[in-house]
């Protein structure tokens, strides 16, 4: 599944990014900062899979540098996205370096990044599982 083929992967809705934002803490890896939140039952529904929402603002450069971050990391994310299976919301931030790092290096990146949220999730869930 390619993430700009399938919006159904893309986090959209402001409300969407407000609610990992309130769930989640600031998670920090080297180059870029994340958020993940487990979505509520009754979303669920909406999209089975991760949905992924990225954040480049105006501080990051102008209009060009912005939109070659947001390039270089969806292809980083398409190529990785089956690293996390669950309903989960994923928002990541990338640092301005990103425009200067090899790509190899920020797929690396985004594949440990990954991995961290499919280790929480599963830690979400059997916490689930035992409390009920």
């Amino acid at each position: 599944m390619t993430l700009s083929a399938n919006s159904a992967l893309r986090l959209r809705k402001h409300a969407d990014y407000q609610r990992v934002y309130a769930s989640s803490r600031k998670q920090f890896a080297k180059q870029m900062s994340f958020f993940y939140s487990l979505r509520p039952a009754e979303r669920r529904s909406d999209t089975p899979g991760p949905r992924i929402g990225l954040t480049v603002g105006k501080v990051m450069g102008k209009a060009v540098d912005r939109n070659r971050i947001k390039r270089r990391m969806r292809e980083c994310i398409r190529r990785n996205i089956g690293l996390i299976d669950g309903p989960v919301d994923v928002i990541l931030h990338p640092r301005r370096s990103v425009i200067d790092l090899e790509f190899a290096a920020l797929d690396r990146e985004v594949a440990n990044v990954f991995r961290a949220v499919q280790r929480g999730v599963q830690g979400a869930e059997r916490k689930q599982l035992e409390s009920a």
